[in-house]
């Protein structure tokens, strides 16, 4: 008789994850069996998992991820000189609590924003809080926020989240208020947070991009050194894709 007042009283506290237990119990006379203090235990357990899964998909849905991939859908076995052992090493997270950066280098299409935004879902999922951007878009960001006077909050977002991924570095070369954001940006997240870069362009071609050699080996000296490298070489992803779904294998990707 009680049952029904219980889990709205449950839902008003907040307590969604126990009240949908106990309907659940109500619905299976097999726990009846169980003691007090197990089917309390049961209620516990959802109303965490309730809650971890809210977490989640506020953290996921704050990250804005490019792509909805997950580490446990990356293709191991495709030509790309993955390197396996340190991709199980990113995965499990500790540089992450080491404050170091992850440096993702290949061509156009051998997946490295897949990647990138796969090892952010489990950082996510790791309860860190994650943010990406395409590099062009922050910038774009942060000139806006200079203009209407939130640039300095803007600044504070991206130096609080644990794992920030920029993608697309080195598509053009830096304007002097670009280089100096980028600066400012990395500044004040290094050796406090990690940082993802992806880029087609090779690490040692990277100064070239920023016409001010101080800046440059500012922002290189607080972003390389103390980074994993994860190098891909290989076809396109999306042509290899398309062979195998019977398009024609003479089209560009």
């Amino acid at each position: 008789m009680l049952t029904h007042p219980t889990s709205e009283r449950l839902i008003a506290l907040g307590l969604t994850g126990m009240a949908k237990a106990l309907e659940e119990q109500r619905r299976h006379s097999d726990l009846t069996a169980l003691d007090f203090e197990e089917r309390l235990a049961l209620m516990v357990d959802r109303e965490t998992i309730e809650r971890e899964n809210k977490r989640l998909v506020t953290r996921l849905k704050f990250a804005r991820l490019r792509q909805s991939a997950v580490v446990e859908d990356i293709n191991m076995k495709a030509p790309r000189s993955l390197d396996k052992g340190l991709f199980q090493k990113l995965v499990a997270g500790d540089w992450i609590e080491r404050h170091q950066n992850l440096l993702i280098i290949g061509q156009a299409g051998v997946g490295k924003s897949f990647i990138a935004c796969a090892l952010g879902h489990k950082a996510c999922r790791d309860n860190r809080s994650v943010l990406y951007y395409r590099l062009p878009r922050l910038f774009d960001a942060l000139l806006l926020a200079r203009g209407d006077g939130r640039y300095g909050r803007l600044l504070k977002t991206l130096a609080r989240v644990a794992l920030l991924i920029l993608d697309d570095w080195g598509l053009a070369p830096l304007t002097p208020d670009q280089e100096r954001d980028l600066l400012e940006v990395l500044d004040d997240r290094h050796g406090c947070s990690s940082t993802i870069v992806t880029s087609q362009l090779p690490v040692e071609h990277w100064h070239e991009l920023i016409a001010n050699p101080t800046i440059a080996d500012a922002i290189l000296d607080r972003l390389i050194h103390n980074a994993h490298r994860l190098i891909l070489k290989g076809d396109s992803m999306r042509k290899l894709a398309a062979k195998q779904s019977g398009l024609d294998a003479n089209q560009t990707a």
